[in-house]
């Protein structure tokens, strides 16, 4: 019988321990295996061409944290059944299994209506199926049913695992320094209240802070940097062009399972059927670029044009805008790209976007990040920080561009 329990070696957390025969299995499964095929940060090696690591390794890393966060409220005489610890680390690991390529592309394009999330759980419970019932409490924790939260919270909250894993990984991938957070530090100093919600430790305040404006450091300066938002809207516009052309009958080059999604129109309804959750399953970053690279030659002049751009990193520019386009400045642009790409004025439009980025760092709704003091009194930690301006890190600040393919 072949040895189910194994050691990886992490580049962020070193040794990873695959300390269960079940995670093992749900690790081999076809439908995590995929995750190996999709990049972690889509379109932003553009900018950083180290940030090709896949969701794949962010899944193991984010069950490593699950499993020290859980030892480390063990250790503090929380509650926690082997069963529980296995499903937890189970949820954690399968929580991402449900995105398509390049991130959230495919929700935007070929699919309508379908979060990531909302395929995730379609495929943790055909897992489920195939495993004979064995991961229904890792389920019923993903999806916050069951009766400790703490549990839900350690994968999906304003301060889990999940977060501290990509700050963690992201940063060390594109060599931005900003993210890197105290994550060994964060874990220790976790526990639960009373009620059953995670908590921090008043002596861990500082690390949170800095969690929060790591966070949003990274979001601005990788999530959201502007060549990677150029790049993302790029292939965003192939893709609707790419459903365009195919609504009008014309045969285009692609997998069978990118196939099914420009030629079908998708909705969550659709997913309830095998053969849509099949075809999902089936695509990859390289389905989506290997079309690309076919496309590059294709007769429509709008599709090859944006593609050989994509390949060729020839990107959108971007400029601020601080006031929405006005209809005159929209029809000097179609006139434009329609006279100097020669196709009709409406067409103009696959060649620049107004885009507006937008990321806010804590949110006081919801689930907060409870401070844990001596006395036993719990505060929210946009009223327990001394240092930091908690009105901006709630804030929702916007940034408005205007991207335009290069010309000439």
């Amino acid at each position: 019988m072949a040895n189910k329990h194994k050691i990886i070696n992490d580049p962020v957390f070193g040794f990873i321990r695959i300390p269960n025969e079940l995670i093992f299995d749900v690790l081999q499964h076809p439908y995590m295996q995929r995750l190996n095929r999709i990049r972690q940060l889509g379109m932003s090696y553009y900018v950083y061409p180290g940030a090709h690591h896949n969701r794949f390794l962010h899944s193991l890393g984010a069950m490593h944290l699950m499993d020290e966060a859980l030892n480390c409220l063990a250790q503090k005489n929380i509650p926690i059944t082997e069963e529980e610890k296995l499903a937890a680390m189970l949820g954690i690991l399968m929580h991402d299994i449900g995105h398509g390529p390049f991130s959230h592309v495919m929700e935007h394009t070929l699919v309508e209506g379908v979060t990531h999330e909302d395929i995730s759980l379609m495929m943790m419970q055909q897992i489920n199926q195939e495993m004979n019932g064995r991961l229904d409490l890792a389920i019923r924790i993903f999806k916050g049913d069951y009766h400790k939260p703490y549990l839900h919270q350690l994968i999906s909250s304003q301060l889990d695992v999940d977060r501290l894993d990509y700050l963690c990984r992201d940063s060390f991938f594109c060599g931005v320094t900003e993210g890197s957070v105290a994550s060994a530090r964060l874990l220790k100093m976790m526990h639960v209240a009373q009620d059953g919600n995670l908590v921090i430790e008043a002596k861990g305040i500082y690390s949170v802070e800095k969690f929060l404006i790591a966070r949003r450091l990274m979001y601005w300066q990788v999530y959201l940097h502007k060549t990677s938002v150029a790049a993302e809207q790029m292939l965003l516009k192939i893709l609707h062009r790419a459903k365009h052309l195919a609504s009008r009958g014309e045969e285009l080059f692609c997998s069978p399972s990118l196939h099914y999604f420009l030629y079908n129109h998708i909705t969550v309804d659709s997913f309830h059927s095998a053969e849509a959750l099949q075809h999902y399953a089936r695509l990859d970053d390289s389905d989506v670029l290997s079309a690309i690279k076919v496309w590059m030659t294709h007769e429509d002049k709008v599709l090859s044009t944006l593609c050989k751009g994509l390949i060729n990193r020839v990107l959108f520019k971007t400029r601020v805008l601080q006031e929405p386009l006005t209809d005159e400045e929209k029809q000097k642009l179609n006139k434009t790209y329609s006279e100097a790409l020669a196709i009709p004025p409406h067409e103009a439009q696959y060649f620049y976007e107004e885009h507006i980025s937008t990321s806010k760092t804590y949110s006081n709704h919801g689930t907060k990040i409870g401070i844990l003091f001596n006395d036993g009194s719990i505060r929210d930690i946009a009223e327990a920080s001394e240092i930091l301006d908690m009105k901006t890190l709630t804030q929702k600040p916007e940034k408005r561009y205007l991207l335009t393919f290069p010309l000439g």
